[in-house]
């Protein structure tokens, strides 16, 4: 009988996929020596209206990999996930509650946890002070830096940062400022997982029907709107620009993946342009990971902005992916710091713009990443949370003294490199600096 418990904590499918993928692979240790509790959250706004993690396609599958699944919502309800935390006096008694509800004794306990920076990994890092702490990492945003600054004291628990390898040869940023060591989930673990999830939609009427039409490519939406960064007119612009991208590209049998919380009307405004374009539309309802249609559609194109997905299907599928809107983006997203500006940045940098590539064909990513890409990485982290990073400082000096041009201004505000003293930087971003600075010299000597 084992004494140690793991807790695996997880609100998506696809960061389910990646435990999954690692607990195949042995990155826990042998299933005979813990007992596994997956801890699933519903992070949704209105989680009582929201289809959670357990109504996935696939979802079963990756279940049967523990032995007990407990749902955080009803733990804590009727508190939000997102918005809930123990005082520091209650998280002794919150330990204790949990131990006895869950069955857990007084052994040792270990934690893997999404997005440490925020709840429902705050919470639970808190309840369980004593316990080491995984960071699993299932998307773009692990090469960026950490979004908020940690305490030391949760810092030094955390072991390890698990993450795919959705670019070859660029280092995750995340939790580097605690020299936490970045360690790959196995590709051919993921894709097996990912199959696995596939299979388990043998008999879905939508897939099977969009299988047998045949899509040659797949959009993906995102509903930027939800995070204000576009509004729901623009957005639904992108989603058409993205079908239009296609259809120049010769595709007439096209898929859209609409992201699960975008309205219905997304797919009614791409229905009259693929009408116009001539151009076979389907828009993918069903509770279905994208990767799955990868996997069953076998689609020659991928076309998003910058969601993770595209690079799933470049890196585990072959599959040319192509992006459209992401300059803009890059322009608008606020603040700086935004987690969504690293995921952006490598899109951007790595995947060919469809608008442009339409004519002559998509290129395949290349099979590592390119030699530019993690200088730029590092300099745009370092912009982000040079707090953080402060040992970067000479790179990007350097960096952004010799490359920074008309091609890769659009990365950097020129107001954020002026209030970090950096080549490039606007006078009135070195004059907020300076006015700071004496703010605080006055503040230092009484004044």
């Amino acid at each position: 009988m084992p004494t140690r418990t793991q807790i695996f904590q997880v609100s998506t499918l696809y960061g389910a996929a990646t435990l999954a993928a690692a607990l195949d692979a042995g990155q826990f240790g042998p299933p005979s020596d813990s007992r596994r509790i997956l801890l699933v959250c519903n992070n949704a706004s209105v989680p009582e209206t929201s289809p959670g993690l357990d109504e996935m396609r696939g979802y079963d599958r990756i279940a049967a990999r523990f032995d007990t699944v407990i749902s955080w919502n009803e733990a804590i309800r009727p508190y939000h996930p997102n918005g809930w935390g123990p005082r520091a006096e209650e998280t002794v008694l919150w330990q204790r509650a949990f131990r006895l509800a869950w069955g857990l004794g007084e052994g040792p306990v270990e934690l893997a946890l999404e997005s440490i920076q925020v709840n429902p990994a705050r919470a639970l890092a808190a309840i369980f002070s004593e316990s080491p702490l995984h960071v699993y990492a299932d998307g773009l945003m692990s090469y960026g830096p950490t979004r908020n600054k940690l305490p030391v004291s949760l810092g030094c628990r955390i072991r390890r940062v698990l993450h795919l390898d959705l670019v070859p040869g660029l280092r995750p940023m995340l939790l580097s400022e605690f020299d936490v060591e970045p360690e790959l989930v196995p590709a051919d673990a993921m894709r097996k997982v990912l199959g696995e999830i596939a299979g388990s939609a043998d008999g879905e009427r939508q897939l099977t029907e969009v299988v047998a039409q045949a899509p040659t490519a797949v959009l993906l939406g995102q509903y930027l709107a939800a995070l204000g960064i576009l509004t729901a007119e623009e957005e639904e612009d992108l989603h058409i620009r993205m079908l239009r991208g296609a259809a120049r590209a010769g595709h007439t049998s096209v898929l859209f993946k609409p992201h699960p919380t975008a309205p219905a009307r997304y797919s009614e405004a791409l229905d009259a342009a693929a009408a116009q374009a001539g151009v076979r539309l389907t828009t993918m309802n069903t509770p279905l990971l994208a990767e799955t249609l990868f996997e069953r559609c076998a689609p020659t194109l991928v076309v998003g902005c910058f969601s993770t997905a595209m690079l799933t299907a470049a890196a585990y599928y072959g599959i040319p992916v192509a992006r459209v809107g992401t300059g803009p983006l890059l322009d608008r997203l606020t603040p700086y710091e935004n987690s969504n500006r690293v995921p952006l940045t490598i899109v951007d940098h790595l995947v060919p713009d469809l608008e442009l590539h339409a004519a002559d064909g998509v290129p395949a990513l290349p099979d590592t990443a390119p030699d530019t890409l993690a200088p730029l990485v590092r300099t745009v982290g370092y912009c982000m949370q040079s707090r953080l990073h402060p040992r970067l400082r000479a790179e990007a000096e350097a960096w952004l003294r010799e490359r920074l041009d008309s091609s890769t201004q659009h990365y950097f505000k020129r107001r954020r490199l002026g209030k970090l003293s950096l080549p490039g930087g606007s006078v009135q971003g070195a004059a907020v600096l300076l006015r700071r600075t004496a703010r605080r010299t006055r503040a230092g000597l009484g004044f």
